[in-house]
Parts: C-alpha cells; sequence; structure tokens
C-alpha cells in the first residue's frame, strides 16, 4: 500500500522549561504548574478571538525530536512491550503531540499556559478550546493500564528510552 502524503502548517512554536526527553514529565497532569508559552505565527493572531473565554485548550504538536517510529514500545508505565497505537507514547508513525493545558493569560500572539510537558520548541501543527461537556468521557475502559493500579501519576517522568 502507498503511503499518502499530507501537507501541514507550523503555526507557532511552543516554549517550555524542558530541553531534553530525560525527566520531562509524561503528560500534563505531572507537569502541574509548569509555566510555558504558545508563540503563535503573527499570521494566525486573529484565530485567537475568544479563546481568552476558555480555562484550556488541547494543543496538537510535532514531536519534533523523534528520529524514527516503532510499532512496538516498552511504555513509560510497564515493562512489556505494547503496540504503539496501545499506548502514549511519542515514537509515533506521524509525530503528533497532543497536550491538554490551562490557559493563564493571552498577550498579543502569546498564549501563556500551564502544566506543559512538551519539549521546547515543539512546532505548533494547531489549537483547540477543551470543553468539558464534549471533551470528558466517564465509564470507560483503560485497556492495559487497568492493572496499573499502584501509580503516582503526578510523579511519572521520562527517560532516554524514546530518543
Amino acid at each position: 500500500m502507498e503511503t499518502e502524503k499530507i501537507t501541514l502548517n507550523v503555526i507557532g512554536k511552543i516554549k517550555t522549561p524542558w530541553f531534553t526527553l530525560e525527566n520531562m514529565p509524561i503528560q500534563p497532569i505531572g507537569a502541574k504548574g509548569t509555566k510555558g508559552i504558545i508563540e503563535l505565527n503573527p499570521t494566525y493572531v486573529k484565530g485567537l478571538k475568544d479563546l481568552e473565554n476558555f480555562s484550556h485548550i488541547i494543543v496538537l504538536y510535532q514531536l519534533h525530536l523523534v528520529t524514527k517510529p516503532q510499532l512496538e514500545v516498552i511504555p513509560f508505565m510497564d515493562t512489556e512491550t505494547k503496540g504503539i497505537f496501545a499506548t502514549r507514547s511519542p515514537k509515533r508513525p506521524n509525530k503528533i503531540g497532543i497536550s491538554t493545558v490551562e490557559i493563564e493569560k493571552i498577550e498579543g500572539n502569546k498564549i501563556y499556559i500551564l502544566d506543559v510537558d512538551m519539549i521546547n520548541d515543539s512546532p505548533l501543527l494547531d489549537i483547540k478550546p477543551f470543553f468539558e461537556d464534549f471533551d470528558n468521557r466517564f465509564n470507560t475502559k483503560k485497556g492495559w493500564l487497568s492493572t496499573k493500579t499502584n501509580t503516582n501519576k503526578y510523579h511519572f517522568k521520562s527517560d532516554d528510552r524514546f530518543k
């Protein structure tokens, strides 16, 4: 099967205190209070209209330090291999990351955010408002993570396994 190609525009950069993968939080919940800044390309500033009325946004970005994908990985919260699509590993075929972050304030083309779990200078692909009526799900299944009862989700940090 031939792979189709698509083109995405980088609409900005995400500035964070994380410059290496090691010891970086693996999810926004583990980065509680960590500050970052989305620097939106000035071309897209009009798209920020009314965003200040939301508390959180969903940020899509490129996992730009990923060198090659892996279809099976050992995720941070386990010791056995899992299929890439059953994990949140960054070694994805399309190198797309997604995080829900809190808006601190918006000034011009800058969105000051909290709970950042992405590497500094991650290329920004899109921003969507988080809307709790649509984005929360209850009574869901957690797959292999349901056996991880003694994990402390607030303290999981990245290591070098996904360089």
